[in-house]
Formats: C-alpha cells, structure tokens, sequence
C-alpha cells in the first residue's frame, strides 16, 4: 500500500491537543499548548483532553469523540496526543477515515500511541511518532527534538546521525520506516493492524519491560518470520526496567544473539523511545539507513 503524507503545516493553521489514552495534568497541556503558539499556530484543547474517569483521559466514548472530531475537522492539520499510558487501544476499530481521507491531517505521539500509528498506516496514511505535552512543557524552546518536530511539520525533513555501538551491523538499505512501542505493536501481531514486515527498516522502544519479556517478544517476530523479512531494523531505548540477568547478560547482548545472523543493517541504541532524546520519525516515510563500517548511524528521511 503506498503511504500518503498529510500536507505539511503553515503558520496560522490549527492544531488539536486531544488525550486519547490516560489522563495528563492540565498543566502540560497548557504548555504544550503555549509550544505550539510560539510557532505560529492555532491551538485548540479537544473538548475532552483534561478529563479523567479512572486511570483514562474521560471515558471511551469521549476520547473516541474527541478524536473522531479532530479528523473529521477540515481546518486540523496536526493532531498532538498529550500522552501514551493504556488506553488508545480501546479506540483501535472504531474510527471513520472517510472524512480524513479528504483532508488528512498529521497524527502525532508515541509510547501507546504505537496503536494508532499502526491504525493510521493500515489506512495508508503517515504519521508522527514524537515527544508529546510533557516534553514540549518541560524541555527548552532549544531542545533538539522540540526543534526537529517543528521542523519536520513544516516540511523540513530530518538527516539523523547516532553514536556507533559494538553490536550494530553495517549495512545500507531503503524501505519505509516502521514501528514504536515493542510491547503495543505486539499486541497488534496477527490483526489488520499488523507491521508488514516486507520492505519495512523497523524500530522498536520500550518501557518497563523486563529483558526476558522483552526477548520473548522477539523471538516472537523471530519464529513468526518478521526479523528475516525486513530490510533494517533499529533498536532504539529500554529503559525503567529491573535488570534481572535472567538471560544471563545484558538486554542489548541478548538480543544480538537473536539478529546477528541477518544480512542487513542494524543499530542498537539509537535515540528513540522513553527519554528525553526521543528523536521525531515519520512513521510511513520512505528512508535511507546506513550503518558505516565503523558502525556510525545514519538515517535520512524522504517522501
């Protein structure tokens, strides 16, 4: 399926922060909100964005409302997620692309947000996984991945570089870049809303996972024929997770061991996920990745 690019953005044009997930202090979306403003666009709080029913942003019904009505929105041309946290799966299924296809607009967020991406690329559609309100509220206005996604909806597209790492594998390769929260697009393994894994560089993060969850989640693209049928594959941050040896060595070696017998590049640690150097990808986009000899990174983005 070819991926469309929604239009990039102008100054002047509108901007929803909605919360299809768990719930946020208002406080960031006021900050993210005062972020957006300060480059030019029209802001809007979805009706629902600050509410709260459990550990959810509003009901079901509200954070499906919400959203539904950012994409339906002719005037919208970038919807923010506040935040990931569970949630955005119960939405997943129970969306109407049939006014967005007229006006697509660009999906932004990552951590659980991951379900959407997927959802919006099973409908041919790019989108954004990057910093949320949380980031664009605490971090400041010169913070580099700040500065790339504001780039990047403007239509500047990025050219990354990463530290090289022992384990990555050189190589160079072309395919849409795919991917996100481990853990979220594993829960998508075997739907409609599947990673195809032909043609994919695909990156993965995560987030409270200890190692062996994170390597049987592997092994599951391993055995399912996932990791022999990509064109790249990036790993990106592990992070807040009790490190338990129960692989007896660290969570990176192990899963080495899984993809070193592979023909094509691979990084390890490249800036993406939970922390503050969580650099934008377009999910969807067409790429150009490149692992040096001396196993430096290079990623470029293209239409």
């Amino acid at each position: 399926m070819d991926i469309q690019f929604p239009p990039f953005l102008n100054a002047g044009d509108k901007v929803v922060i909605l919360s299809p997930s768990s719930k946020i202090d208002k406080s960031f979306l006021t900050g993210a909100q005062k972020r957006l403003e300060s480059w030019g666009l029209k802001v809007v709080l979805g009706k629902h964005a600050g509410n709260s029913s459990g550990t959810y942003a509003g009901t079901m019904k509200n954070r499906l409302k919400d959203l539904q009505d950012a994409m339906d929105d002719k005037n919208v041309k970038a919807i923010l997620c506040s935040r990931g946290g569970y949630g955005a799966i119960h939405l997943v299924g129970k969306l109407d692309f049939s006014q967005f296809r007229q006006h697509p607009k660009w999906l932004i967020g990552f951590s659980d947000i991951t379900a959407l991406h997927n959802l919006f690329q099973a409908n041919g559609f790019a989108s954004i996984h990057a910093p949320m309100a949380r980031h664009l509220t605490v971090e400041p206005e010169d913070d580099a991945c700040t500065i790339h996604l504001k780039n990047m909806l403007f239509g500047e597209l990025p050219v990354y570089t990463a530290k090289r790492h022992t384990f990555n594998q050189p190589g160079t390769a072309k395919g849409v870049l795919r991917g996100g929260n481990l853990a979220v697009a594993y829960g998508l393994r075997g739907t409609p809303y599947d990673i195809p894994a032909p043609g994919t560089i695909l990156f993965i993060e995560d987030v409270n996972e200890r190692p062996h969850a994170v390597e049987r989640m592997i092994y599951n693209l391993k055995l399912g024929g996932v990791l022999e049928n990509l064109s790249g594959l990036i790993i990106g941050q592990f992070t807040e997770y009790e490190e338990d040896r129960s692989l007896g060595k660290d969570l990176y070696g192990a899963l080495h061991d899984l993809v070193k017998e592979y023909s094509y590049p691979v990084c390890f640690n490249f800036p993406v996920g939970h922390v503050t150097e969580n650099l934008p990808l377009i999910e969807g986009a067409q790429v150009e990745f490149t692992v040096n000899s001396n196993k430096t990174v290079e990623l470029k983005h293209s239409f």
